[in-house]
């Protein structure tokens, strides 16, 4: 029984007044799975956001303009930095391919900038990786790990969990060397519920075959929409020549474009309407 948030975009929108709604199967051609709505939605009280590019190489530069887009929105609906958690596993603003040097674009008029001064990342390069993400999600860190790589969320955090990279079948690539899988995300999710560490997630996944990496969650009061169902890819949106390469995906930036649109009203913005906007006219696979 699907139910969703009402108001906000979970983490995204940080001022959540998560009351639920359920709405008829014929709704939206985008459905979300949902584990369990919430009992209690009055206890929710902070936002945080876990954002996360797991490729490498730069032909991947996409996936990591899709995280820096995604910060850059959470930053503006009123997110700190403090409660933001981002993990890029490459440096692209640096690479020498890169004609625009210190500079990342997810548009090929090149008038937003998404990398700069004001960009804190938390995990760099090979920092990224399975065992430091479940590491984050669980709270089981090494003692010497700072405060600011660790998610401080308590039962009272709802929290945004987004993830772009490559993935296949239940799996999604770390640096192409590792593999989460969907019962790794599954299990920590539920370590997370029984150390009373969220009171709601939003799970956005953006991969190929995206859909089949939260098919074992078993956890409560998780909602988890991906790019794109078993056997379909997940596309990019467009190329820039200067750059010779794609700059963002298709799934992520309709979903940006929705925020952005948004923004004057979005106190009146429902999970239910981004659901909405997904179809494969536009993303070339099924959101759901």
């Amino acid at each position: 029984h699907l139910r969703t948030i009402v108001l906000l975009l979970c983490a995204l929108l940080f001022i959540i007044i998560p009351s639920y709604a359920s709405p008829s199967s014929s709704s939206s051609s985008s459905t979300p799975s949902s584990s369990h709505a919430p009992s209690n939605s009055t206890r929710h009280t902070n936002n945080w956001a876990v954002l996360v590019c797991t490729s490498r190489f730069w032909f991947n530069y996409r996936h990591i303009s899709n995280v820096l887009g995604f910060y850059r929105t959470v930053k503006k609906l009123g997110i700190p930095d403090s409660q933001i958690i981002v993990m890029l596993a490459d440096d692209m603003a640096c690479n020498p391919r890169n004609v625009y040097p210190g500079s990342i674009f997810n548009n090929e008029n090149h008038k937003l900038d998404l990398y700069g001064e004001h960009v804190e990342v938390d995990y760099r390069g090979y920092e990224v990786n399975v065992e430091n993400f479940i590491r984050l999600l669980t709270g089981r860190h090494d003692p010497s790990v700072t405060r600011s790589k660790r998610l401080l969320t308590d039962e009272r955090s709802n929290i945004l969990v987004y993830m772009t990279g490559h993935g296949g079948d239940e799996f999604l690539k770390f640096q192409d060397a590792e593999e989460l899988s969907s019962h790794d995300l599954a299990d920590a999710f539920a370590q997370m519920h029984s150390k009373k560490r969220y009171n709601e997630i939003l799970f956005m996944v953006d991969t190929c075959q995206a859909n089949t990496l939260y098919k074992q969650f078993y956890s409560p009061n998780i909602i988890a929409i991906g790019s794109s169902r078993l056997g379909e890819n997940s596309y990019s949106h467009h190329s820039d020549s200067d750059l010779g390469l794609s700059v963002i995906d298709r799934f992520t930036y309709h979903t940006l474009e929705f925020f952005e649109n948004k923004q004057r009203n979005i106190n009146n913005v429902s999970l239910l309407q981004l659901f909405k906007t997904y179809n494969y006219d536009k993303l070339g696979s099924h959101a759901e």
